[in-house]
Order: C-alpha cells, then structure tokens, then sequence
C-alpha cells in the first residue's frame, strides 16, 4: 500500500489522520537522523529536474537556497520537527514549499517511497565507511598491543583448561584475522549499497523525462570507472532491505567477534588470570565493595552483540512475509538498522580505547606459561620423532602425566629414568623439550605462533594497516 502524503489530505481524504493514529504511524521521532542524506538527494533531484525541463533556472536556485537554509537551521538545532508530518521528508518538504512556493514542484517525478530507499542508502553508505575506519583502528590497537609485548607468552586453552602455550601477540592476532573478515564483509556490502534506487517512484518509475543517471553519479552511487549504478527494477527497489539485512548481518558477526575479545579480556582482569591490568578510566568500581576493580566496558562489549543479534532477526521477520512492493511495515527497518549502526560502532570504538589503555601483567603471565604440562604434546612429538606411532606416543605421555601426580611433581621434574620407565623411547634427552623459548622457536609451520613467524605476522598486519614501527 503506498504511504498518504499529509499535504494531500485534501485530496482523497477529507479529514486528517486521528490523533492516535498520526502518534501511531509517525516516524519523524527517529528518522530526523536521515535529514542530511534527505536533503542531498533532494538538491540532486532539483538539478535532475531542472536539466529536464521541469524546473526552471530560478525555481532551481529558489529551492536549492531553501533546502541550504533548512539544512543550516537542523544543524543549529533551530528546526521545529513537526510530527503531525509523519517523517523527516514531509517536514522538510513542507517546511520548504512554506517558504519558497517552487518547493511544491520538488517533489515531481519522486515518491516517499524512492526517496527513503535512497535516503537510507546515502546514510548507510556514510555510517559504513565510519565503521570500516574504527575496525582498522581496533585492529591497529590489537597489533600495537602485541607488538610491545612480543616475549609475553600465555597459555592457550581450549575448554578454558590451560593447552598449550602462545606468544600473546598471536592470540590478539588471532582477533586481527577475524575483524579483517569482517572488514572484507563490509567491503562486499558496499558493492549492493551503493545502487541508486531514486526515479523508481511508488513502484513503476515515472512517464516524466527523468535522468536517474545524472542524479546517481551527482550522489556518488558509480562504479570504479565512474559509470552510473542504478536499481534495474522499480519493484525491487522500493521494497528492497536486502542491503540492511545484509549489513545488520555482518555487523551481527562483528558484534560476536567483538564479544568474544571482550571475554578474553574480562577474564585476563580476573584475580584467577591477572594477565592484564585495566586503566582505573575504563573500568568502574562497586557501590558496596571497596576493593572491585569491575571490567564493565568490556561486559558491556560483549552484552551488546545480543540487541545486535536481535536487530538482525527483527529484520529478517520484518521482511519474511511483505508481498510486493512497498508496505508500511517497512517503516520499522530504520529503528533496527539505526541501532544497529550505533551500537558496533560506539562498541569497536570504545574497545580499541580500552585496549590503549591496558599492561600485561608479565610476571602473572610468566608463571602461567611456565606450566610444564603445557608442553605434553612437545613431549609426545619428542617420541613421534624416535619413531612411535603418534596414538601410541599420546598413550606413553598420558602414562607419564599420570606418574608425576602420583608422585607430587610437575612433569618436567620427573627423572630421565621415570621417563624410560613408561616407555624405553625416552631418551635422556626428552627433558630438554620443555624449555620454554626453544618449545616457542620450534613452532614454524605458516599460522603457527613460532617467534619468527609471529613477528613476521605483526610485521605483515603493520604494513597491512600501514602502521609506523
């Protein structure tokens, strides 16, 4: 069902909406925000029409000063929104045609319908290309992190029980790799944003002599040679959201990732880990215990990505059952989107500013990583290289772990003989698979978390985000 513009009630309708109705349907309560992106499009659209015929010369600069005056009022915060208008295009429009009586010509050719599709594409296209900075700023912060801290190592766990060990650099750049496919999803978003949907009308285009190309190269919707991107059906451009869902999508990824670093850090703070130490800025305390020293910037990290999940369903339902084209309910996309939009990036932003302003704690993480168990499967590695069979060494080792709780001891101060006692592969040289820096030399295999290749990784991602140093 197409939307009823307010200026034409006296048109079709001969009264105005109820009150609880106009309350009902307004929209201007949250997308003020496009005011921006509505007001480009409009001037672009002027222009169209003016090279078309349909406005002339004066009625052009008429309009287009009224739009510059509105625009310099919104930004003042000098601008009355009026929500009997409905929505951020009617107040404007109205708001231009009361002061300057060609405004009621701007809207030839165009539809609310085109005109929110496109403004929603210009903001998103803006807003997306802010998140791409703040993920490589995020991601700058995480090298640089490891990069100071290049001989720190940690335990890795799987199960969160202590595994094997890694330099910390490489678990951080384990979070690099992820934001930099997140990254690449943004990238490939980008590609179906940036389509200009204006000239569609209500859902069948116009019989005036539009030039959509025109108003799409004026508003940057082109590809690499410069050629114009347009929607090739007015159907589907009016009721398309694939383009939100698909960023809400990756931006849902993203808030995972960004979740799961926030875990990480949430429990290296913790008195049991102590790994890192939070700046007093970037934590708070508790109202009853003196002593809290709380991690809720990353809690809140990592409790944002469930409202970011849950605006990626509420679209996904939103659009599951809309027949073609336009349908009110399509209203309810921008709330989800904005919020959306403002939480990962306010949540990308505020970790890589936490991650500035935390330490390691070295000697907390030098005697985690100096767990002798952390190196069993170097000793299982040890045998496999005398010539067992991998399962059997597993076995041998197993049997040798099992000794050193009987005994009271760390594995790697069982005796040369209590070692050839479990399995004679065991030569007098097995202990030496448990020094620490030579264990972390010997991990060289591409991906591994080996001292050269670590810093070959953090020496790839400084070039890659083009970082000094």
């Amino acid at each position: 069902m197409k939307r009823t513009s307010p200026l034409a009630r006296s048109g079709r309708f001969l009264s105005g909406p109820a009150e609880e109705v106009a309350r009902f349907t307004e929209s201007i309560s949250f997308d003020w925000r496009l005011w921006e992106h509505d007001i480009l499009g409009s001037l672009a659209h002027a222009t169209m029409l003016q090279q078309a015929g349909l406005l002339t010369r004066a009625e052009l600069r008429a309009i287009s000063r009224g739009l510059i005056d509105i625009a310099r009022e919104i930004t003042a915060s000098k601008f009355q929104w009026r929500p009997e208008l409905e929505d951020v295009h009617m107040n404007i429009e109205a708001e231009l045609t009361r002061r300057v009586p060609a405004g009621a010509k701007l809207h030839t050719g165009r539809s609310r319908n085109d005109q929110v599709a496109l403004d929603v594409r210009l903001w998103l296209r803006e807003e997306g290309i802010g998140l791409a900075g703040e993920i490589r700023t995020l991601q700058q912060a995480l090298v640089e992190l490891g990069g100071c801290n290049l001989d720190v190592v940690i335990p890795g766990y799987t199960h969160l029980q202590r595994a094997q060990p890694v330099y910390l650099a490489h678990h951080l750049l384990a979070y690099v790799e992820m934001l930099e496919r997140d990254y690449e999803r943004l990238a490939d978003c980008f590609v179906r944003l940036n389509v200009c949907p204006l000239g569609s009308g209500a859902l069948a285009g116009s019989t005036l002599p539009l030039d959509r190309e025109v108003v799409a190269k004026m508003l940057g919707f082109v590809d690499a040679r410069g050629r114009a991107r347009l929607t090739q059906n007015s159907m589907d451009a009016v009721s398309d959201r694939d383009f939100a869902v698909e960023f809400c999508a990756l931006a849902a990824l993203l808030a995972v990732h960004l979740s799961r670093l926030s875990e990480d850090l949430v429990l290296w703070a913790s008195s049991e880990f102590h790994f890192i130490q939070i700046a007093d800025a970037y934590t708070t305390g508790s109202s009853l215990m003196p002593q809290k020293k709380n991690p809720d910037v990353a809690e809140l990290a990592r409790g944002k990505a469930g409202r970011v999940i849950g605006n990626l369903t509420a679209l996904l339902v939103l659009l599951k059952g809309l027949p073609m084209t336009y349908n009110r309910d399509l209203q309810e996309d921008k709330e989800r989107l904005f919020d959306t939009v403002d939480t990962v990036r306010a949540t990308t932003r505020i970790l890589a500013a936490l991650l500035r302003h935390t330490k390691l704690d070295r000697p907390a993480c030098a005697a985690a990583s100096a767990d002798p168990a952390l190196l069993a499967t170097d000793l299982a590695d040890y045998l496999v290289n005398q010539g067992l069979p991998f399962r059997k060494a597993h076995h041998a080792v197993g049997a040798a772990v099992a000794l050193a709780e009987q005994q009271g001891k760390p594995l790697n101060q069982l005796s040369p003989a209590d070692l050839a006692s479990v399995d004679p592969a065991f030569g007098p040289d097995a202990l030496g698979v448990f020094d620490l820096e030579q264990a972390m030399a010997r991990r060289e295999l591409p991906g591994a978390p080996g001292t050269r290749a670590v810093r070959g990784q953090l020496a790839r991602w400084r070039k890659l985000l083009r970082m000094k140093g």
